[in-house]
């Protein structure tokens, strides 16, 4: 079955099923006059699932893996997916096409640097290619590798027995089974490497580390295609007999879509992930699927006027490696999918409280974090792979505040300290009263450029903010800082086994953001509950907008339906609308999830189904998880809800396999616009709308009075000013249009739906001056509301 490139699916090309990458080594630098990140990727494999020796006879069964163990040993049948056969694997002459390494970068074979002899659309195998030639033995095998939008330079297998000391892992006698062959033999050192137990993560980590640095023993044959990076050993027939430990020598290109090079709010370079819906693999060659969790370390180098930030447990420090050139270093000790990396290269300040400096732990050592003696408080074991898990340390369980940073742009620096600094003790305190353990040891936040499409961002150790969010008082900012702290609970610690499953994510951070800035700001719990109800009623009228303006297929929670969590037997898939643009502005997922949400904590009681939440947190953390898991035991922990006729597949279908608003929903509507606050608000905007109809009669002075409090709410200021045709508030709109990208996408469809020859040409002077920096989605859409 062919993959259709014209349409807006996302492929994941790696093939975890036969090979799972357990660790990623990146040594990178960083140039920003040519907008290239260059260096080496060291990944180190695990055999997959499929197949596995046992004595002379190949089988198929289980394995220790993180497939396998992740998912508590779900075993997800083979399923079509619409995939192609991939050339350089099905036929003979497909394989001659695969070029050897190391011709050198400026090699005229091959324009772009990368040394496949040509670029092809390589696809996944299908289940009966990868059978065929696996077990038949006719064809080399293939390590499929997510990438696009790099330049692949050289693949090398890695001699790791040549490190110091990496004997001390492996038993005689198996050094002796392998010592035969000494390809075996380095394989079976990475796998006693990959597999040592968690309280030896200080030494697993430094043998990373030194083996990253070791020599090659041979180059491997590549190509290059669109989306994959695929890689053979000549006469290598079997996953388990493939390099185990391999090294990739790349770079980015300038146009990359994983990253944006930009400048910030006072004008300075910098890059950063944004989030895109590529992931990371125009970043590094990975495995993208979410259920290759790795753990990873990496080196940057960059000018000595950089700040490097990144997903990583300490809080790195610089060091010099040359002169002018600073070295940064980071690790992760808890396994993630690679999609959850990120990274963030600019001039930051960082923001502190006087007198008391930064929270954030600093040491010179290589990993500084955990002690050597794990201290256990659970005698429940917990269900993921093995790791230094916060959950079984009772320090990190009595950790209220995380260690924690501010950074953004100097320009920015006064505005994080009047309006963020001391909301983020207070957010992470409140977010512990509600789900226990901090999942992660630190966190850095940073205020990202204005070309951030998001209000907000969470991925491991690190939050993104818009400025926007500095310019809504403490409110806005509150709420989406709790929203994105929620995601180090769901979205990170818990994750989706299935990317489409994206309410799993979003519907809880929603959720949560509401329960965590109540808490935040110690409200009264009738005061608590008005407010709650307030933003329920905005985000209804908010989903009902767009349920009226979208795609029926893009309303759909669980949009595979009975084929969620299935891939081909090689372990490949695609992710349904997975490069939509337009999809990546629509809230339906965060609001229908948040709603579905919302009604099991009304039908439960708040206290009850928070009580709940802790024990899902427990015993799902560290894992993938798919609706049913998170379903069955909320049905099993609260039997009440089956007295409202609730059962799985009676939720499946009303509220995760449909489109359009769930009817269960539509019955609860009436008690959030009899909510007093809610009349209160819209009494208030009504009586403004009457004003600006009169505001040439009103003084100067009062009309600026009035404008001064609306800004306070920017975004719905200027969705007032475009519908009024308020030309005096013009230039208000075009500077938010300028500085606050995240939200400023629908206003230039406000702009042109209008018709209104002004209102047109302030939305194409506004994207002409803002197009070159805005990232890929927001100016694909706006491009199609303006042309």
């Amino acid at each position: 079955m062919e993959l259709d490139f014209t349409k807006d699916d996302l492929p994941l090309m790696a093939n975890t099923s036969h090979m799972l990458v357990r660790h990623y080594v990146l040594d990178l630098d960083v140039d920003f006059k040519s907008h290239i990140i260059g260096g080496t990727i060291v990944l180190f494999f695990e055999t997959g699932r499929i197949y596995r020796k046992e004595g002379n006879e190949q089988v198929e069964g289980a394995c220790h893996s993180q497939l396998d163990e992740t998912c508590h040993n779900r075993v997800h049948q083979a399923c079509c997916v619409p995939v192609p056969n991939a050339s350089a694997c099905s036929t003979k002459s497909g394989c001659n096409d695969f070029a050897v390494c190391g011709k050198g970068e400026n090699d005229p074979s091959d324009k772009n640097g990368s040394h496949g002899n040509r670029e092809q659309a390589s696809g996944i195998s299908s289940s009966k290619n990868c059978c065929d030639i696996e077990i038949h033995g006719s064809e080399d095998f293939l390590l499929v590798l997510d990438c696009c939008d790099l330049s692949v330079l050289k693949v090398e297998e890695v001699d790791v027995a040549v490190v110091p000391g990496i004997e001390k892992f492996i038993s005689s006698a198996k050094l002796m089974d392998a010592s035969e062959d000494s390809g075996d033999l380095r394989n079976q050192i990475v796998h006693e490497l990959v597999t040592l137990p968690a309280d030896l993560w200080r030494e697993q980590f430094h043998y990373y580390k030194c083996c990253s640095q070791a020599p090659a023993c041979g180059e491997l044959l590549f190509v290059t295609g669109p989306w994959s990076l695929e890689i053979r050993k000549a006469g290598v027939q079997l996953p388990k007999d493939f390099p185990q430990a391999i090294r990739i020598w790349y770079k980015t290109k300038p146009e990359g879509r994983s990253f944006s090079w930009t400048t910030d709010q006072s004008d300075r370079p910098c890059v950063y992930t944004v989030g895109s819906p590529i992931n990371n693999r125009a970043l590094f060659p990975c495995q993208e699927p979410p259920v290759a969790m790795s753990t990873w370390q990496a080196t940057v180098r960059a000018d000595a006027c950089f700040v490097v930030l990144m997903s990583g447990e300490n809080a790195a420090e610089p060091t010099e490696s040359k002169k002018g050139v600073f070295s940064w270093f980071y690790y992760v000790t808890m396994p993630m999918p690679a999609s959850t990396f990120a990274i963030a290269i600019g001039c930051w300040a960082e923001v502190r409280r006087e007198a008391c400096g930064t929270d954030a732990q600093r040491n010179d050592d290589d990993f500084p974090l955990f002690s050597k003696a794990d201290v256990r408080i659970f005698e429940q074991a917990c269900g993921h792979l093995p790791y230094p898990c916060r959950f079984q340390d009772s320090v990190a369980a009595a950790q209220v505040v995380i260690p924690h940073r501010l950074f953004a742009p100097w320009h920015l620096k006064k505005s994080c300290e009047e309006v963020l600094l001391q909301l983020i003790p207070q957010c992470l305190s409140a977010a512990y009263s509600l789900l226990g353990t901090h999942p992660f040891s630190r966190l850095d936040i940073l205020i990202v450029p204005p070309n951030f499409s998001s209000l907000g961002m969470a991925s491991p150790h690190i939050i993104f903010l818009s400025q926007s969010t500095l310019t809504g008082g403490n409110h806005l900012c509150g709420t989406r800082l709790c929203h994105e702290i929620a995601h180090a609970w769901f979205g990170l610690a818990i994750g989706a086994y299935d990317w489409t499953e994206e309410w799993l994510s979003e519907g809880f951070a929603t959720h949560l953001e509401d329960a965590i800035w109540s808490a935040a700001q110690q409200l009264p719990v009738d005061e608590a509950k008005e407010q709650r109800n307030l933003k329920a009623l905005l985000r209804w009228q908010r989903l009902r907008d767009e349920i009226q303006n979208s795609e029926e297929d893009l309303q759909i929670l669980r949009p595979n339906k009975e084929n969620t969590g299935k891939v081909s037997e090689s372990g490949a898939s695609v992710i349904k609308h997975g490069l939509n643009a337009g999809k990546t502005f629509l809230q339906v997922h965060y609001l229908k999830g948040y709603f579905l949400l919302w009604y099991f904590a009304g039908k439960a009681g708040e206290a009850t189904y928070f009580a709940f939440l802790r024990k899902f947190v427990w015993d799902f953390h560290g894992q993938l998880i798919l609706s049913q898991d998170f379903l069955h035991l909320l049905l099993k922990n609260i039997p009440e809800l089956t007295g409202y006729g609730l059962s799985v597949e009676n939720i499946f279908q009303k509220w995760l396999d449909c489109s359009g608003i769930p009817k269960p929903l539509l019955e609860e509507s009436r008690a959030w616009q009899e909510c007093r606050l809610a009349q209160q608000v819209n009494e208030e905007v009504a009586k403004w709308i009457q004003v600006n109809q009169r505001t040439r009669k009103r003084s100067k002075r009062k009309r600026r009075c009035e404008e001064d409090t609306f800004q306070k709410v920017r975004h719905r200021w200027c969705e007032l000013v475009i519908k009024h045709k308020y030309i005096a508030g013009y230039n208000d709109v075009e500077k938010f249009l300028k500085e606050d990208q995240a939200m400023g996408v629908y206003l230039y469809g406000e702009l042109m739906v209008n018709e209104d020859a002004k209102q047109q040409e302030l939305a194409y002077r506004s994207f002409a001056t803002v197009r070159d920096q805005m990232d890929v989605s927001s100016a694909k859409i706006v491009n199609e509301m303006l042309f």
